[in-house]
């Protein structure tokens, strides 16, 4: 297992100039011995170019890449003692899922013994020890990245365990079994794990910590929790959450938030700067009020979506759509009245040139 220490940009053009020209902008970024992480954002956003450096496969046009405090960035992934997992299953058809298993352990001199013993352990995690001496052509295809994944992992001794996308070709049903088994072979062997994924919930429920990436930038690290409640930036908010959090623009002047031609007292404790800010509140903050209440505007409702577990309210206030979830026996008005919600709580976050205010 190592520690990977990043401080590096790319650009796969020969001469960038603008930020356009990077596929990732300048960053210094360390992941733990041991950790769990995950790399999340939309597609071109840098997540693979990413995972490729640290694993060796590309080399970062600026800067470089230590594993524990040792320059690798001319490494080759051999070298640097890499597993990288894909995300369409490579695998050795003519095989068996037990060869399959030991072929990395085999390229490397491993004594029988120990490659019989390792393959038990990794294949009874996958719970494939009931296919051991079935050929690999026959499976089906969560069954054929079970083994990709096992090979990733049989090397007791690897730096890291580098996946990119591993569930892509996954049926749905199957996904969350396979997430719950990475996440349990993590706490059990204390690998160095990083998991790219444009998916939100494999993200938080696979990562302790998650990298959130946008246009070549990594915007935030954090838990579950921070990304949630307070992202750092106005991308996290959007990108984080289903639906994202709602966002309104709003001049402060003396002491007072204006949008539009509706008006709010600022919070006095939060110290805001004059000027154009962004208010963020999460659906789920977004309570209803009586008319009138300090931090609350009046909103006209467009529609209320039965979700099952709960109930979604779309309304309008100053041209800007704000979506608010309630409890599924909430009695709420229909479209086209007004409803009084409250923007100003505990749960407001304030953003100034799409950056989180402290």
């Amino acid at each position: 297992m190592a520690r990977i220490t990043l401080d590096l940009a790319h650009s796969y053009k020969p001469n960038p100039t603008a930020d356009g020209d990077y596929a990732l902008l300048p960053l210094k970024m360390e992941f733990a011995d041991g950790g769990a992480y995950a790399l999340l954002g939309p597609s071109g956003c840098g997540k693979t170019t990413m995972l490729n450096i640290m694993s060796g496969l590309l080399v970062p046009s600026h800067g470089g890449v230590q594993f524990d405090g040792r320059d690798v960035t001319h490494a080759s992934p051999q070298e640097r003692n890499i597993a990288q997992v894909f995300q369409f299953p490579v695998i050795y058809d003519t095989m068996t899922v037990a060869q399959n298993l030991a072929f990395p352990l085999r390229n490397r001199k491993v004594p029988e013994a120990q490659i019989r013993e390792r393959v038990g352990v990794i294949a009874e995690m996958l719970e494939l020890s009931g296919q051991l001496d079935q050929r690999a052509a026959g499976l089906a295809a969560d069954a054929k990245q079970k083994i990709s994944l096992g090979r990733g992992l049989v090397r007791p001794d690897v730096a890291a365990v580098l996946f990119d996308e591993p569930l892509t070709v996954i049926d749905p049903h199957l996904k969350w079994q396979l997430r719950r088994k990475l996440k349990q072979i993590h706490h059990e062997l204390k690998l160095t794990l990083i998991y790219v994924t444009h998916d939100q919930v494999e993200a938080l429920t696979f990562a302790d910590q998650v990298v959130v990436m946008t246009r070549g930038r990594a915007v935030q690290v954090g838990a579950a929790d921070a990304l949630f409640e307070r992202p750092q930036h106005v991308f996290v908010g959007h990108f984080i959450g289903s639906p994202g959090m709602n966002f309104l623009p709003v001049e402060h002047v003396a002491g007072r938030l204006q949008l539009v031609d509706h008006w709010l007292d600022a919070p006095a404790e939060r110290g805001l700067p004059a000027g154009a800010l962004q208010i963020g509140v999460r659906p789920e903050y977004l309570a209803r009020t009586a008319p009138g209440e300090a931090g609350a505007l009046p909103c006209k409702v467009l529609r209320v979506q039965d979700l099952g577990t709960s109930l979604m309210l779309a309304a309008e206030v100053a041209g800007q759509v704000l979506r608010a979830r309630f409890d599924p026996d909430a009695q709420l008005p229909v479209s086209g009245d007004t409803v009084w919600l409250r923007i100003l709580g505990e749960h407001t976050c304030f953003y100034q040139n799409e950056e989180l205010l402290a």
